[in-house]
């Protein structure tokens, strides 16, 4: 062990670089051909098969794996991209083991399913590495539809309209599109430039116009946008991170979780990262179990994780908590943040423990941090947006919004789950909305 992982305070260059290498590799590697062959001879291929219920996106589970399992892989991944053009991306990010392999008769009967999100991997994989696009686009229709965000809803929507002939232009306020997928997701989930060469394959259909560094309120309006295009579709995702409301949260050190995992996806040398010895993660979701990953990957000797409630309330599946705790991860529940304790920067941050119903009991807890990363939830920025349902934009059930001519999906909207595979399945039924108002 590199001795640098003793040093106290926020350092690059904790560990060699064959350990970054290692620990940023692929978390669960493709299948190969056998063992994709043997994986889809698990499947029982059912009628009305509970998996693709409970896929957010529906799509024909047991047909793609059938295609697999008679050497047709590619016929798999159109089946898979019909429904969610980004299926590749939901294979290594998607939270199978709650969704349709939960479902899976065989966990039910086994407590072991058939690898649903690894076959849905092998089959995209293998055609996307071809440079092959399965879709071809309709005859232009003359319309024209604008896309705000770049992230999985949005790029969802602005294929399946341009599929269907409509011209889009996608405004994203990122240098790079991806949104979430690129910005957003722990780096050992998605090595080696997987994201941007996933829009980059989207793209071959055509029709799809990309303005990188366009943002809403500052350099676009939506009554601009209304009264330049027929339609416009919403996928601004939640900008702003929620504060914890404790004393001394202001210190040197203290970070949200999101820019972390950005600043760590755009870098190209892991190395060149700083990371505390001690780091403390706050928040029971996806984006805390990422920040918490990633910080010991890094090469921080002490990370903990504290969530105000029990490991059943956290938002973050069971296979990620224990994904975490199998990398050095502490996890503590029950411990609401009182103050963060420093002179200037972080040394130490202060919780109490707290019930059920987050009702103090008195004890204390200390932990010695020389960074903090809060992730306790993200809001939506922006002004003049349409009707807002709780903190999101108000939508019905195909996306539409209280402003005639607009849509919105993915984060920004009322009622999804925050899911990639629920923003891909969002963009793409508010396109077909649009497609029919459209066309009349």
């Amino acid at each position: 062990m590199s001795q640098k992982v003793f040093e106290p305070g926020i350092t690059a260059g904790r560990l060699n670089a064959d350990a970054y290498a290692a620990q940023f590799s692929d978390l669960h590697p493709p299948l190969d051909a056998h063992e994709a062959l043997v994986a889809a001879d698990r499947c029982y291929f059912c009628h009305d098969a509970p998996c693709i219920t409970a896929c957010p996106t529906d799509i024909d589970i047991p047909l793609f794996i059938r295609q697999i399992a008679t050497g047709t892989p590619d016929a798999a991944a159109k089946t898979i991209l019909s429904q969610n053009i980004l299926g590749g991306m939901c294979a290594r990010v998607c939270p199978t083991e709650q969704l349709c392999e939960q479902a899976c008769v065989r966990e039910i009967a086994e407590g072991k399913p058939v690898k649903i999100g690894e076959l849905q991997r092998y089959a995209t994989d293998h055609l996307q590495q071809q440079g092959k696009h399965p879709f071809v686009r309709a005859d232009p229709t003359g319309k024209r539809v604008a896309v705000v965000g770049a992230g999985p809803a949005g790029l969802s929507c602005a294929h399946r309209l341009a599929m269907l002939g409509h011209e889009v232009v996608v405004h994203d306020a990122r240098p790079k599109p991806g949104g979430l997928n690129e910005y957003g997701i722990a780096t050992y989930k998605t090595p080696n430039g997987f994201a941007q060469a996933e829009v980059d394959w989207l793209l071959q259909i055509g029709g799809i116009t990309m303005k990188t560094g366009s943002s809403l309120g500052a350099d676009i309006t939506l009554d601009a946008l209304r009264r330049d295009y027929d339609a416009v579709f919403l996928a601004i995702g939640l900008g702003g991170v929620n504060a914890l409301g404790a004393e001394g949260e202001e210190k040197d050190g203290v970070k949200d979780a999101v820019d972390f995992i950005s600043d760590l996806r755009q870098a190209d040398d892991m190395g060149a990262v700083p990371i505390g010895r001690d780091v403390v993660v706050i928040g029971g979701g996806m984006t805390a179990i990422d920040a918490a990953v990633q910080a010991k990957l890094l090469g921080a000797l002490n990370v903990t994780l504290v969530y105000r409630r029990g490991r059943d309330r956290m938002n973050a599946s069971v296979f990620e908590q224990d994904l975490a705790a199998s990398k050095g991860v502490r996890i503590v529940t029950h411990a609401e943040t009182v103050a963060v304790i420093g002179n200037g920067a972080v040394r130490e941050i202060e919780f109490e423990y707290v019930d059920d119903n987050l009702v103090g009991s008195g004890q204390m807890l200390r932990l010695a941090a020389d960074q903090v990363f809060k992730a306790i939830g993200q809001t939506l920025q922006g002004d003049a947006l349409p009707e807002l349902e709780g903190r999101k934009i108000r939508v019905d059930g195909t996306g539409r919004t209280s402003v005639q001519s607009v849509w919105a999906g993915g984060d920004c909207a009322s009622g999804g789950d925050d899911l990639t595979v629920t923003a891909v399945a969002e963009g793409r039924d508010a396109a077909l909305d649009i497609h029919m108002v459209l066309m009349g």
